[in-house]
């Protein structure tokens, strides 16, 4: 009898053994703790890990240092997705901006997520009123790496200025710049980013605060020459000491992968969402108007991954 038990208790941990070993796990890149992107990542891995007893997936979704740190990251295989702006997508799959020598043409779309307006706030006692304003100021223009420093970039040599133009400027992580905007140790702060926003949020309740627009032909310019950028507006009184809309430009957030990564395991992770579509648009704010519709096509520049364009073409999509 003892012999049986023991035969018994050894199965069960082979059988325990194989299941583990069959369990495969992806990490998904995503951004700072209090932006959106770490919440895209959370809860496309929620979705996808209420499912592991069917798919065997398990997910992960650590802070990042934002779209070229993920891309980048998928591109060397040490990460299987992440999140990443419309714009850098698009540079990644074509090899230009940062990404020229260093073409990611095995990038693959899954699908587009929130709109991400470009949002520069300012202290309410620095005299900023216009972006033109930033010239001689204290501004914080994001960690290298991220969107929002690459995007300040491209604003920057539009305008045709040089850091050179700032009397500083701070390459803080999100998770800092708020505190550093209400320690006065810097006037503005840019931020590529979904609203509303957790660190502006901060912000403007730490330090009297305002919007600052967006706008001008240089701008205009920049939206009628790259199909990634478009108009955007933030919604007035959503922060407080903005009750106006802010004009200003913005890109998507969108969800990228590579050719490499298996077909099924983009299809269970495209399922989990859509299938869980209504649970999906109440985990932020952000994605409470979001459509299937657009978030299959919007922002999309790479060719679709075959795992997601199979899950598409299955719900009637395409």
């Amino acid at each position: 009898m003892k012999i049986f038990k023991h035969l018994a208790f050894a199965g069960a941990m082979l059988a325990g053994t194989a299941t583990t070993a069959q369990e495969q796990f992806i990490t998904i890149g995503t951004g700072g703790q209090t932006g959106v992107y770490f919440v895209v990542g959370q809860s496309i891995c929620r979705l996808v890990n209420r499912g592991t007893a069917d798919h065997n997936l398990k997910c992960t979704a650590p802070s990042t240092g934002g779209s070229i740190a993920n891309i980048n990251a998928i591109m060397a295989g040490d990460m299987d997705m992440g999140v990443a702006q419309s714009d850098w997508q698009f540079h990644a799959y074509n090899g230009t901006s940062e990404f020229e020598g260093n073409q990611f043409s095995d990038l693959r779309a899954v699908f587009s997520v929130h709109g991400e307006p470009f949002t520069v706030i300012a202290r309410a006692d620095a005299g900023i009123a216009t972006f033109a304003d930033l010239q001689g100021k204290r501004v914080n223009i994001g960690n290298p790496g991220s969107g929002q420093y690459a995007t300040m970039q491209v604003v920057m040599d539009a305008l045709d200025w040089t850091m050179d133009d700032f009397a500083l400027a701070s390459e803080l992580k999100p998770a800092e710049q708020a505190a550093a905007l209400g320690d006065n140790k810097v006037d503005a702060i840019i931020y590529t980013v979904g609203h509303p926003n957790g660190s502006i949020q901060e912000a403007v309740s730490t330090v009297d605060a305002v919007l600052i627009p967006v706008t001008g032909p240089e701008i205009d310019q920049l939206i009628a020459d790259n199909p990634y950028y478009a108009a955007a507006s933030i919604p007035g009184g959503m922060y407080e000491g903005s009750p106006d809309a802010t004009s200003t430009f913005g890109v998507k957030a969108t969800f990228v992968t590579s050719a490499s990564v298996d077909d099924e395991v983009v299809y269970q992770v495209v399922k989990a969402v859509f299938d869980n579509f209504d649970r999906f648009k109440r985990l932020h704010p952000a994605f409470e108007n979001l459509t299937e519709e657009e978030m299959i096509s919007d922002g999309l520049s790479a060719p679709l991954h075959p795992g997601a364009e199979r899950y598409y073409k299955e719900r009637g999509w395409m």
